[in-house]
């Protein structure tokens, strides 16, 4: 599947971004506009949720109730607060996935598609190369540990075109805030989006953060304008909401 193509002429004078590698995409024709190392094997981090929850939907009734496993409560670093064996329907796990960036909502609902971790891992290498994704591999399903989880500024727009496709998956990374009802003794839970575009930048509407030691800095930004509808992504970057910003900019200010 052929998700972006490359601009029939080189395009100059985008700004200068502190990312390591980045792209800018028009999301309605795939056009890359503007890149950067953009095909260069990178550690994503919590970006790596994006396929996740594209799995999900595709597998997963979100009515459906989910049993947490035990693992998913020791998953390492950022979690909601899942409980061993509590029964949360899946919807609340994806809108944790993808709103809060819980890791265990990201183990909790692997487990609930595939039946463990290493056969999820599986699936999301076969849906990348289903979609043509040839600079992608991953080990992990929230992009909590790096270590041989990686992907491309290219891979990443390209996967988060196929993704914004679904309706659920577009309201959901456009959310910034979400107030969830939940069991006793918790009763609810707020979910704070940390996509900092969200309600600052006219017209952004996704997608998703990510930041460990090894990846840094990443984000995959989209906005709307007028009928346009962009993709950025930039990984590795010293100020990704900066970054992003720019290469938006520029994309908004082409012409047609």
């Amino acid at each position: 599947m052929r998700l972006l193509s490359a601009p029939k002429t080189p395009l100059h004078g985008a700004p200068r971004v502190t990312a390591s590698s980045a792209i800018l995409v028009d999301r309605n024709s795939g056009t890359v506009l503007w890149e950067k190392r953009a095909h260069a094997r990178r550690p994503i981090a919590s970006t790596t949720k994006i396929m996740t929850a594209t799995l999900v939907l595709e597998r997963l009734a979100l009515t459906q109730v989910v049993k947490v496993p035990p693992a998913a409560t020791r998953t390492p670093l950022v979690r909601e607060g899942l409980r061993r064996g509590e029964r949360v329907p899946a919807w609340k796990l994806f809108d944790g996935l993808l709103i809060f960036s819980g890791n265990d909502d990201a183990y909790a609902l692997a487990v609930a598609v595939a039946g463990s971790k290493p056969r999820f891992v599986k699936l999301m290498n076969a849906k990348a190369r289903e979609l043509g994704l040839r600079d992608t591999h991953f080990t992990s399903v929230s992009g909590v540990i790096d270590q041989g989880n990686y992907s491309s500024a290219w891979d990443l727009a390209a996967l988060s075109r196929y993704a914004l496709r679904d309706p659920r998956f577009r309201e959901t990374v456009a959310t910034k805030i979400a107030r969830v009802s939940w069991s006793p003794p918790t009763f609810a839970k707020v979910y704070i989006n940390k996509n900092q575009l969200l309600g600052s930048y006219r017209g952004a509407d996704g997608v998703k953060t990510g930041w460990t030691t090894l990846a840094g800095h990443c984000l995959v930004a989209s906005a709307h304008r007028g009928g346009r509808r962009l993709i950025a992504v930039v990984l590795h970057s010293v100020d990704p909401y900066r970054d992003a910003r720019r290469l938006l900019n520029f994309g908004f200010a082409l012409r047609r």
